[in-house]
């Protein structure tokens, strides 16, 4: 009745009319059968969680074309739906730009709804390299997201860890950190598993694999590179906007694809690139990545080589890069340790943090990409003048420095491959001002002059298709650890006095005129 006093007319019915409808509306609703649960409280907290997964509005924002992603995010929702009488963490790992970060968005859009407390903090590893509250502001931005409230200003990490252990303490929570860099960063976050309650989730990404070790993680999701048919697929969504590529464009599609080697950051970077591109220009863009790689690829594949500890780690990357992708790990090992690398240690480095590869048969192995990005920082480092770079290998680059004598004492490595069929022949004063040579590959060239001119810290040696009866007795190198003279017309190597002391390799393999064996013994 006072709905009635309210309005007049017409208007008092459809008000009526659509409450009605309401009221029709409700009782149709399917609810919850109270008979079905132990207690009032049950069911309260059923009802509780369900409204929060309907007004959540929670959804990261993925890539546009998620392929080959479903079947890598099932598996990882499996495992933690086996971890769920525990608390579990995981870790995902994987080189820069091979979907770390996508894979996490997906599995949190999947499973958050089940946790009334969750939270993603994503770029760990850039804000806390902007200044040093970076890791505070992360903390409260934690509390905030499990709490729903606006957490006050912590004023150091320490406070910060006690509240996040006080607070969280006991609670079902799914956090995911992404992009990890430090192990500080996680103590500092997520520090302890029995911080968290029975069926919690703790998801970790990372470039650098012994940070999970460190945090013990269950289960590490390797990230690996997409097969042919998937990159085909993401790199035609970039470059035409259709699963495959158009007429006309599928051979250099393949050849696009080919280069970036399976990662899902240069397929989509490179496909948005040659979007809407002629032919001709498709051909220019690959000509050009043969000798400098994108840039955009190159600062996302950097932070890695950036991040490294110090310039030995740094050293031992580059000289892989350049000399010793697929040689033996502990042929390269000794090489490396005869100029005071601790290559033992580097090497485990560079694979943990996703540079270096361990291959079949402990040989070293690496991305193409990373391998680009090695070379073009040396590159970067002299662009006009490729005499001051730390090493030189680029074919036209290491005619000219030893042509011209443009070469200077930066020069720590080189190598000049020809075909046994072709043969170039330089002048041994070309390397005289080589004061830092340590690395010489030198495939079917020839040398003229005195040998005295090449450095005493030479350490390796490749010289395939040597011309000489025997090694130069001016060629007395101390401190060189391995040589290899495959395919050469060697028949004596040297007399035994002028024996090099710390030589560990000498191949002489397919040397057909060899006549007489040095003393291995005393290698």
């Amino acid at each position: 009745m006072r709905a009635k006093k309210l309005y007049q007319g017409t208007a008092v019915m459809d008000a009526l009319s659509r409450w009605r409808n309401v009221l029709n509306q409700a009782a149709n609703l399917s609810g919850w059968d109270a008979n079905n649960f132990r207690s009032e409280a049950d069911l309260v907290k059923k009802i509780v969680k369900e409204v929060l997964t309907k007004l959540d509005s929670t959804h990261l924002s993925i890539t546009e074309f998620p392929v080959g992603l479903e079947s890598r995010v099932e598996e990882l929702i499996e495992f933690i739906d086996d971890q769920s009488n525990k608390v579990c963490m995981i870790g995902i790992w994987g080189m820069g730009g091979s979907g770390k970060t996508t894979t996490a968005k997906a599995i949190y859009n999947q499973i958050n709804r089940k946790f009334a407390d969750r939270s993603f903090i994503e770029n760990i590893r850039e804000i806390c390299e902007k200044d040093n509250t970076g890791i505070i502001r992360l903390q409260e931005q934690l509390l905030s997201d499990v709490l729903k409230i606006k957490v006050k200003k912590i004023h150091s990490i320490t406070s910060g860890t006690t509240m996040i252990e006080k607070r969280l303490r006991g609670k079902t929570v799914l956090v995911i950190l992404d992009d990890v860099s430090k192990f500080e960063q996680i103590k500092a976050l997520c520090g302890n598993r029995k911080w968290f309650g029975t069926g919690s989730v703790l998801i970790v990404t990372t470039r650098d694999v012994h940070l999970l070790k460190l945090l013990k993680v269950a289960h590490v999701c390797t990230m690996k590179e997409m097969d042919e048919d998937e990159s085909l697929e993401l790199f035609s969504w970039h470059a035409f906007r259709e699963p495959s590529p158009t007429k006309y464009f599928t051979e250099l599609s393949r050849n696009v694809v080919a280069y970036c080697g399976g990662l899902p950051l240069a397929l989509e970077i490179l496909g948005s690139y040659l979007y809407g591109r002629t032919k001709r220009e498709w051909t220019s863009v690959l000509s050009k990545l043969e000798r400098i790689p994108n840039d955009q690829v190159q600062e996302k594949l950097r932070i890695s080589y950036d991040g490294l500890k110090d310039d030995m780690e740094k050293d031992i990357f580059l000289d892989i890069c350049f000399f010793f992708i697929g040689k033996d790990r502990a042929y390269v090992t000794k090489i490396l340790n005869g100029r005071g690398l601790y290559a033992d240690i580097g090497i485990t480095v560079l694979v943990e943090r996703s540079l270096v590869k361990i291959e079949k048969n402990n040989k070293l192995g690496m991305h193409d990409l990373l391998r680009d990005m090695g070379r073009e920082i040396v590159r970067q480092s002299s662009v006009k003048n490729p005499g001051k770079r730390s090493r030189l290998w680029f074919h036209e680059d290491v005619h000219d420095v030893l042509t011209k004598n443009m070469v200077t004492k930066t020069v720590e490595g080189l190598a000049f491959k020809l075909q046994r069929t072709d043969r170039v022949c330089f002048s041994t004063n070309s390397f005289k001002e080589m004061k830092k040579l340590r690395l010489l590959q030198l495939d079917c060239v020839n040398l003229i002059g005195d040998y005295d001119c090449f450095s005493n810290q030479l350490r390796w040696v490749k010289w395939q298709g040597f011309t000489f009866n025997n090694i130069p007795d001016d060629f007395y190198q101390g401190n060189l650890v391995a040589m290899d003279l495959k395919h050469s017309n060697i028949r004596q190597v040297w007399i035994e006095t002028t024996l090099m002391e710390k030589l560990k390799f000498l191949n002489l393999s397919h040397s057909k005129f060899l006549k007489n064996s040095p003393d291995f013994s005393k290698l």
